[in-house]
């Protein structure tokens, strides 16, 4: 008998499956890529503090030595007489005890003065040392997302080759399908009502549309879903960092009936995923490699929350 179309049916759906699994865990590990990427700039900015710091503190530390290193000659410079000698010449002895005294007393202030810094500086030194810790950590944290994301880049590419194993009208299917995620097809708008600075983030999100999905790119010409709305927003004068679940936290949260074009929606939990609202409830975003930056329904995948920045 000849193979029925129910035969080649499951392997078709297993393959889209696996395509948009792998697409999506590419993504996840993208965004956490970018995440650690954001948490190593700042530990490297807070050691470049650190280390002024120390600069300062060693300064007013060698002045404070200087000043006790003088303050001991003052007292050893002279006739080489003993103190009790001084005291006993002294026409005044006094008036001599009453300095001595005001001495011990300025020296006690630079020992304690001396004994501080000291302090300080190894306060300084163990921040200085957890920040290169974390540094380290933080730095094979990435090296493990870069495995990662080769992992499921294999994956991918096992996936595709899977496909092409098909034929071409089965595959054909397969990639509309994983295009369309088994939803009915979105008319791109031809304009978008948005006012504000978001007019020109919504603007330079739509102008973008059927560009590629390149993993970690912010343009000109492919981007991925945290490096569009960044790159969107941009042009409005508003700074975002490359990364879905730092964006999350860039601008007040706004409910789902309160959105309004230019607030970006984030989806997946943990957030992987960011796209923008346009209206209507539909959404731009760079999808993923299969479909690049497109519109979609503002429910076309998990959704979490949104946020307005600016």
């Amino acid at each position: 008998m000849p193979a029925t179309p129910a035969q080649a049916d499951p392997d078709i759906k297993d393959v889209k499956v696996r395509v948009d699994r792998l697409y999506h865990e590419a993504e996840a590990a993208q965004e956490r890529l970018h995440d650690a990427e954001l948490d190593l700039a700042d530990l490297r900015r807070d050691l470049a503090g650190l280390k002024a710091d120390q600069q300062r503190q060693d300064e007013r530390l060698d002045a404070v030595r200087d000043q006790v290193s003088d303050a001991v000659v003052r007292q050893l410079e002279g006739e080489g007489i003993s103190t009790v000698g001084q005291i006993v010449v002294s026409e005044d002895p006094g008036s001599f005890l009453d300095t001595l005294s005001t001495m011990s007393s300025f020296n006690d202030l630079q020992a304690s003065l001396l004994s501080d810094y000291d302090t300080q500086l190894q306060a300084l030194d163990i921040r200085r040392e957890a920040t290169d810790d974390r540094a380290a950590e933080i730095s094979e944290l990435t090296d493990q997302l870069s495995a990662e994301k080769k992992t499921v880049d294999t994956k991918l590419a096992e996936a595709k080759d899977l496909l092409a194993d098909l034929e071409a009208d089965e595959r054909e299917r397969v990639l509309a399908a994983s295009r369309s995620s088994s939803r009915a097809p979105v008319t791109v708008p031809s304009s978008v009502p948005a006012s504000g600075r978001a007019a020109a983030a919504v603007a330079y999100a739509m102008a973008q549309v059927g560009d590629a999905y390149v993993y970690g790119a912010m343009g000109e010409n492919a981007f991925d879903c945290s490096g569009l709305t960044m790159r969107a927003w941009a042009q409005a004068g508003v700074s975002l960092p490359h990364s879905s679940s730092a964006q999350f936290g860039s601008g007040p949260h706004i409910a789902a009936s309160d959105l309004q074009p230019g607030d970006l929606v984030f989806y997946y939990s943990p957030i992987s995923h960011v796209g923008m609202y346009i209206g209507n409830g539909m959404i731009v975003h760079a999808a993923n490699p299969g479909t690049g930056v497109a519109v979609a329904g503002l429910y076309s995948m998990p959704y979490v929350g949104a946020v307005r920045p600016g």
